[in-house]
């Protein structure tokens, strides 16, 4: 089974993580994406003290419609802090079975020199980073870090980049829209309306819980 991994915080989910996932799933042929709340996440802290129960129920309503689309406490059964090295291997023991998409935006994957044991990622999963359209966007050379451009080949036949474990290294154009969770916090704190960026269902879950309110 192909399968893509989409971790984040999801404080609270919203628009560009469903279209990222879904964009991701079909340039990939995905059979699924599982949707990972970070219960400790390793380079943030949890604003507004949201537990990982709502978090993780936000991701449930906001994907409810389509059955492609999983979500899992996977995160929240390990202890101690989320790292995605950590838990990719966990996820391999789990579904050996399984060829893994681990999904990353831009700018994350511009850091990913700082993450834990990065460059086992690359040996556990195919890598994909989802790049914002527009004048900004990147090219798939130019994303790798110095530190790993001798560990990847550029493949002629899939005109991808393909790391020395067999993994692809791909990128994913025109995925991401401009919407900030804090800005959504933001909004939701001073009253305004995130129906423009958030998914009614969590609206509807954010307002019955009174999340993120000053209240």
């Amino acid at each position: 089974m192909r399968t893509g991994i989409l971790g984040g915080t999801f404080n609270p989910i919203h628009k560009a993580h469903l279209h990222i996932a879904e964009a991701t799933l079909q340039c990939c042929r995905l059979d699924r994406v599982l949707f990972l709340p970070a219960a400790i996440p390793p380079h943030k802290t949890i604003a507004d003290e949201v537990s990982f129960e709502h978090r993780l129920a936000m991701v449930e309503c906001a994907i409810a419609a389509n059955n492609q689309f999983e979500a899992s406490d996977f995160e929240a059964r390990r202890p101690g802090r989320s790292f995605s090295v950590d838990t990719l291997d966990r996820l391999r023991e789990v579904y050996p079975d399984d060829n893994f998409y681990f999904i990353i935006g831009l700018d994350s994957f511009r850091e990913i020199t700082t993450w834990k044991d990065y460059r086992r990622l690359f040996e556990l999963a195919n890598i994909v980073v989802a790049n914002r359209p527009g004048p900004g966007s990147e090219k798939m050379l130019d994303l790798l870090p110095v530190a790993l451009q001798n560990d990847f080949c550029y493949d002629e036949k899939s005109l991808k980049l393909r790391h020395k474990s067999g993994h692809e290294l791909v990128l994913v154009e025109d995925t991401s829209l401009d919407i900030s969770s804090t800005l959504i916090r933001q909004r939701i704190a001073s009253g305004a309306s995130v129906s423009d960026s958030v998914p009614q269902p969590v609206i509807d879950y954010i307002q019955q819980h009174r999340l993120y309110r000053n209240d």
